[in-house]
């Protein structure tokens, strides 16, 4: 059907949203659409402003807003490149459904679940890189900016169990107008979810229930037409190895341990083992799983004959919940998972998927929960013999009858049984016992749901029934019912990611108001224990990066003709320079900072004689001088990781005396000379000289026009300290050869070190 034109009615202030869920069998996509919010508003008014934006399929009429391509997008671990034909289909129906005019203005969603979450980090990253490249590509729909979340931020990624919890708990909660009661009462429906794989829950604990569990809540915020906000802080958890498949694997797993270690049976009957949670008779062939749950050791095959007994299926998968596992914060429900307390007067349940399978599809149950008639409709179907199962499951096909708990009914009375529609294989017939003694084992044992709803003694046999008489009694709502779908809308985590993503269009009532994102991303990042952890592979991968830049590069430097990478040749190139540029850098103070560390032995025990001969300095304050002094690798490096053509560098500073009128040169005579003649001065000798001086250290003055004493030292310093203890030792000789200093500039720490000042050598004169 192409997408509707312009002019239909239908297509006018209408906003899309695709979301692909990528499962572990398969990804199906879903088109989603809403009035937008504004225009809604404008129209109704106040009926309709305390509501959220009314979200349906993303089609006038039919169900083409949904497509399914299979398998799943975990088989393309090993191979990213088969991505694209894999997608392709999908991203086709939905721009053949959605008008070009609004595509770029319609989010698109790629969310993975189960299967990509058993795959490696690296080859999630791949996968994903994959995808973002082929969306960006071949579509023109809205997608998000690469971020620390994926290459395309939020719009591909990897979901947790409890992300699916959460937008499920939106879901059901929206359907069943959970969200339209008042601030003073708590009217949001819990969650059930059960797959293959996993089982989670999500509910809104009552506040007096939450006690010290804030921490484990996760603030769900939505806004209604007016633009108020409102928050429901929920829990959610997840269970792994918890679904119908992986439980069915333990179950095998310890009894086929159980038979083997029971040395009452004979081992020539140790392959036909009786099994209660099969039909009567049916025998299935297994192999025994590993501890992880995955069937090996198939050369060595075990019968398992049905029994067909309910009751004693329950019993036997009841331990399978692990309830004595070590619970590391009270209260656990089972396998030592943490779960805040629920007050099922208040907590009402709504279960889909295998809840809604185990109960519908065969016995005909879905709706409110009876577990009375569950159990009735159980028993029965495990006590019937295999074969007839068989048979009249082959008559319902062939016939198209319907029919989904195999009873047919005429004025109440059941006229005919083992009626099924097309819907149900054998496949599922073949595990109906075991998968409908696990729903409710969890629902039970693990979650506590009460079994008699009414304790005034409740012997209805239909689920309506029970609902009008709990409500005529009082009881308010049933604590758990299984449903699939609420007024044609099939209940899916999908359809609450997309009532969070029409909440996000509606205009808030202050422009100071957060923004509305995703439920995880409203985790505080400082929380050092958050309860859901985003999945996150890296991104930093070299084979990524080429990919990326093989589209820019020409046929000639792509691995193909050059028989390697050339995005990996060049990244070795590049830290082969930057190795050799520091070391290049660095290389003066590392020799130096060796030779330092060779000499300074030598050099302390010179330093303490000469200290101890002059009597001035203690050994140990010389020798802590000098470690002070000695020039630093550390400081080096740090010098040159700082150094940067934009950082402005000090010039240095000049220690001037003031002197107005004079501009020579002071020097002091040679040895030759016994005395010499200063004009400013006069005359005087030497020994003189020595005698008066306050400073021992000789010094040359530069006098300029404007009469300013330039005090500096030598340029070679280790000349001038050498000969101050050749002073105090050669106490005989009464000349010594001073040699003229070139004037110099010289920071202003030195200066004040060794500065000769011609007021305090003169102040005789």
């Amino acid at each position: 059907m192409p997408p509707p034109t312009s002019t239909d009615p239908w297509l006018a202030a209408r906003r899309f949203g695709v979301v692909i869920d990528a499962g572990s069998s398969g990804s199906r996509l879903q088109i989603y659409s809403w009035k937008d919010p504004g225009v809604v508003l404008a129209e109704q008014g106040d009926i309709v402003r305390n509501t959220l934006p009314k979200v349906e399929k993303g089609v006038k009429a039919g169900e083409d807003w949904i497509t399914k391509v299979e398998p799943g997008l975990s088989s393309f671990a090993d191979n990213p490149e088969g991505v694209a034909s894999y997608l392709e289909p999908l991203i086709q129906h939905a721009q053949s459904r959605i008008p070009p005019s609004l595509e770029s203005e319609t989010p698109l969603f790629l969310l993975a679940t189960a299967g990509m979450r058993l795959i490696s980090p690296v080859q999630q990253a791949r996968v994903l890189n994959a995808i973002c490249q082929y969306l960006r590509s071949s579509s023109n729909f809205r997608i998000d900016d690469e971020s620390k979340d994926g290459p395309c931020g939020l719009s591909v990624q990897i979901i947790t169990g409890e992300e699916e919890g959460l937008f499920g708990w939106i879901a059901v909660n929206y359907l069943m107008d959970g969200f339209s009661g008042g601030t003073s009462e708590k009217t949001t429906y819990g969650f059930l979810d059960m797959g293959g794989a996993s089982t989670q829950i999500a509910f809104e604990p009552a506040d007096s229930d939450l006690r010290s569990d804030n921490e484990v809540l996760v603030d769900v915020r939505l806004r209604l037409l007016s633009g108020e906000e409102v928050k429901h802080r929920v829990f959610v958890t997840t269970w792994l190895g918890y679904g119908t498949n992986q439980a069915r694997e333990r179950y095998i797993s310890e009894t086929i341990r159980l038979a083997e270690d029971d040395q009452t049976l004979d081992t020539a009957d140790l392959d036909y083992i009786p099994d209660p949670c099969l039909p009567k008779d049916l025998v299935v062939s297994e192999g025994k799983p590993r501890l992880d749950g995955s069937p090996v050791h198939s050369s060595v095959p075990y019968k398992l004959v049905g029994t067909g007994s309910f009751t004693q299926c329950l019993q036997k998968t009841a331990p399978l919940l692990n309830k004595e596992a070590p619970c590391a914060e009270e209260p656990c429900l089972f396998n030592g998972v943490h779960v805040p307390l629920i007050n099922f007067s208040s907590s009402h349940f709504i279960g889909i998927s295998e809840y809604w399978y185990s109960s519908e599809h065969v016995f005909g149950l879905g709706g409110p929960y009876d577990f009375v008639q569950y159990e009735r409709a159980a028993t029965a179907f495990c006590e019937r013999d295999w074969d007839g199962i068989v048979e009249q499951h082959e008559l319902s096909k062939q016939r198209g009858l319907l029919g989904g708990d195999g009873e047919v009914l005429q004025d109440g009375e059941v006229i005919k049984t083992g009626v099924w529609g097309d819907r149900v294989e054998l496949s599922r017939l073949q595990m109906q016992c075991f998968k409908a003694a696990w729903v409710a084992n969890i629902l039970h044992e693990g979650i506590g749901i009460p079994r008699i709803v009414d304790p005034g003694g409740n012997t209805s046999t239909r689920g309506e029934q029970v609902a009008q008489q709990a409500e005529r009694k009082g009881l308010g709502r049933p604590m758990f019912q299984s449903m699939d779908s609420v007024g044609g809308v099939a209940i899916s985590w999908t359809l609450g990611k997309m009532v969070l993503e029409a909440s996000k269009a509606v205009k808030p009532l202050s422009i100071h108001s957060r923004p509305l994102v995703d439920p995880v991303q409203d985790i505080p990042s400082t929380s050092q224990n958050p309860p859901i952890r985003p999945i996150r592979p890296p991104f930093f991968d070299l084979d990524m990066i080429e990919e990326k830049l093989s589209q820019h590069l020409p046929p000639a430097l792509s691995r193909g003709s050059l028989g390697f990478s050339p995005v990996t040749f060049f990244l070795y190139i590049f830290a082969i320079l930057l190795l050799a540029c520091m070391t290049s850098r660095l290389r003066r103070s590392v020799r130096h900072t060796f030779r330092r560390i060779r000499r300074s032995p030598l050099k302390r025990d010179l330093d303490t004689t000469y200290s101890m001969e002059e009597g001035s300095l203690s050994p140990g304050a010389s020798v802590r001088s000098s470690t002070r002094s000695k020039p630093s690798l550390l400081r080096s490096l740090r010098r040159f990781l700082s150094s940067s053509p934009s950082r402005p560098r000090l010039s240095p500073l000049n220690t001037t005396l003031t002197r107005p009128n004079l501009r020579r040169s002071l020097s002091f005579p040679s040895a030759t000379s016994p005395a010499y003649q200063h004009p400013a001065f006069g005359t005087s000798t030497a020994s003189q000289y020595h005698s008066r001086s306050s400073s021992p250290t000789p010094t040359a003055l530069l006098f300029d026009e404007n009469g300013t004493t330039t005090t500096t030292l030598s340029n070679t310093i280790s000349s001038i300290s050498a000969c101050t203890p050749n002073i105090a030792r050669s106490r005989n000789s009464s000349q010594m050869n001073l040699t003229t200093l070139v004037p110099r500039q010289m920071s202003l720490s030195r200066a004040s070190s060794f500065s000769y000042t011609p007021s305090e050598s003169f102040e005789d004169e």
